[in-house]
């Protein structure tokens, strides 16, 4: 049996302050993509996120979309 497919969603953009995660303008998130397990979101959101590195004010997360998607499990 195939492993469970676990979505997860990279994204980020500039936010208001670097100690937060709150979005300086929603309309300007990049949305870099969904991926089928955490081991490449992580390697997305590690790409990306070294790509901004001189940027404090630009910030990207993996959001877990199995989570929101199945709560119970």
């Amino acid at each position: 049996m195939a492993d469970k497919q676990l979505l997860h969603l990279v994204f980020g953009g500039q936010v208001k302050d670097p100690q937060s995660l709150e979005f300086s303008d929603l309309s300007k998130l990049d949305i870099v993509g969904i991926y089928p397990s955490f081991d490449e979101a992580e390697k997305a959101w590690r790409s990306v996120s070294q790509a901004n590195v001189d940027d404090a004010m630009t910030k990207y997360v993996v959001v877990h979309l199995h989570k929101l998607l199945e709560p119970a499990e």
